[in-house]
């Protein structure tokens, strides 16, 4: 079933309407999901490995960079990763001071799985919209996210 089509009042309200899109858009992010043969994960679980992604091994300041969180949060993260058998810790080969971490076996099929989520997403999403209106939202959405990162800079 279609939801009906908005009437002008409903699109004269920008503030409600960025206001009820950041809502939904934190409901997508609030649940665990299960990825691949992963089993559940939470939102940050998820993001951790697909920070981390295909990499021989990335140092966890990195991690926590790509995050945008201190380490401390990523060291939580990776230990509970690591009890699900998805990521592994080991030493840098030229800098002991270094940990890095990379997906195991569990965690590849986890990273794979979120991808395919995404692009089935993306590819649902754009069936809403025409070429040209996705070109617009492409450049919209690039500059609320330019306005939010100076916006949480300042604030």
């Amino acid at each position: 079933m279609s939801e009906p089509k908005k009437t002008s009042s409903e699109f004269s309200n920008p503030s409600l309407n960025l206001g009820r899109l950041l809502i939904e858009l934190q409901r997508l992010e609030r649940y665990p999901q299960v990825f691949g043969e992963a089993g559940p994960m939470t939102p940050s679980e998820i993001h951790t490995i697909d920070a981390i992604g295909m990499t021989e091994g990335m140092p966890m300041s990195e991690v926590a960079s790509r995050l945008n969180v201190t380490k401390g949060a990523v060291t939580q993260i990776v230990s509970r990763l690591e009890a699900k058998d998805l990521v592994k810790r080991f030493p840098h080969p030229e800098d002991s001071r270094i940990t890095l971490i990379a997906l195991k076996k569990l965690g590849i099929s986890a990273y794979e799985a979120h991808l395919k989520v995404h692009k089935e997403f993306y590819n649902q999403f754009r069936q809403e919209f025409s070429e040209s209106e996705m070109e617009m939202l492409d450049k919209v959405i690039f500059r609320l996210s330019d306005f939010f990162t100076h916006y949480n800079k300042q604030h």
